[in-house]
């Protein structure tokens, strides 16, 4: 079953909202409360020296104040070109919510693929980052370039500053850069494609991946819900969130943007791949030592490219990763919502969380 198929079949219908005539207006503070459940299948219990030595680390981490009606969100396109016409539905959609936006001068700018040559990108993003009267920055979308202008970018200020970042896809290069550099969490949500013009078109999936995104910036603890996967390797871990999208992940190896996946719970999600690349992937991953010290692995959507006839790739997906997995034993979960998908939750990267696979279902709490 797709996650598309699941995702409509597990919320309530009021989830729907009776006539949709404003999406946000209308959205509804729905949390479900992790269910407390017994007979875990395999349980991790952590030494009490490594749980202490964890909540240290995330004591350190920079949690920028959550919005409130009112605030200002800035909207800049750092990477992909979009017209302004395009980031309207979220422009609105953030407006009705009761939030000021203020759109970056590279929206509806176009220069070849990106949004503006790499100068005034860069010029566009630390303007917002430096404006006290900006409290987040919800990039408009991805595609490329954000690395292009990484280690331009001055952070003195959003250190002392901080607002939330958000975004996926190539807004991972800056969700790494910054939690490396400064140490700040951010949130890995959708973007301006995830806004519709008619809100009353988008299906539960849609829904629930913006509210849980609005959740995020607002404060609103996540619990995050999916059904199970043949593969999934059970178990119950607690620890800091970091990832995104792999492909970025492996660009910044050995980099002033590297990750560190030491004693965390590391996402990853990819789209545009051949799974010869995913293998790829993961073995410089293994091999860079990216691996062996998680304390979970979530494994999110992967919109794989079809192996070209006669060249089909000995291993799927799951046998890829867990090939690369062997002689380790934390929890692994597979076909999480998360990614270049419908739906797609919101994660705070830095944040801490408890990651619980089960035999019949799979549960992410911020905790």
């Amino acid at each position: 079953m797709s996650l598309e198929e699941w995702g409509g079949s597990i919320f309530p219908s009021f989830w729907l909202f009776s006539g949709l005539d404003c999406l946000i207006m209308q959205r509804k503070k729905f949390i479900v409360s992790l269910l407390a459940t017994t007979g875990w299948g395999v349980s991790m219990t952590l030494p009490g020296a490594s749980v202490a030595a964890e909540l240290v680390n995330h004591d350190k981490i920079i949690f920028p104040p959550y919005l409130k009606p009112g605030d200002c969100i800035g909207i800049p396109a750092p990477a992909g070109f979009i017209s302004e016409n395009d980031v309207k539905p979220m422009v609105n959609a953030l407006k009705n919510s009761g939030y000021q936006v203020k759109l970056g001068k590279t929206i509806g700018q176009k220069f070849f693929n990106f949004s503006a040559n790499d100068q005034d990108r860069l010029a566009d993003l630390q303007e917002m980052i430096d404006n006290p009267n900006i409290k987040a920055i919800w990039i408009a979308r991805g595609g490329y370039g954000l690395m292009r202008i990484l280690d331009q970018l001055h952070l003195d200020k959003l250190k002392k500053n901080p607002k939330w970042i958000i975004g996926f896809s190539d807004v991972t290069a800056l969700h790494l850069h910054l939690f490396r550099q400064i140490n700040l969490a951010s949130i890995h949500a959708k973007m301006s494609h995830g806004f519709a013009a008619d809100p009353t078109t988008l299906d539960a999936n849609q829904i629930n991946s913006l509210d849980s995104a609005l959740h995020a910036i607002e404060g609103v603890p996540a619990n995050c819900y999916c059904p199970s996967h043949s593969e999934n390797r059970l178990g119950k871990t607690e620890g800091i969130l970091v990832g995104g999208n792999l492909s970025i992940i492996q660009s910044l190896l050995n980099s002033d943007s590297d990750i560190n996946t030491d004693h965390k719970i590391l996402f990853v999600e990819d789209t545009g791949e051949y799974l010869y690349q995913i293998d790829r992937i993961f073995t410089s991953l293994q091999r860079a030592g990216k691996l062996k010290k998680l304390k979970g692995l979530i494994v999110g959507g992967f919109n794989l490219k079809k192996d070209d006839e006669g060249e089909e790739f000995a291993y799927n997906l799951q046998e890829i990763i867990l090939q690369k997995l062997e002689g380790t034993h934390f929890p692994v979960c597979f076909n999480f919502p998360v990614g270049h998908q419908k739906l797609n939750m919101a994660l705070k990267c830095g944040g801490m969380y408890r990651l619980q696979v089960k035999t019949n279902e799979v549960w992410l709490q911020e905790i």
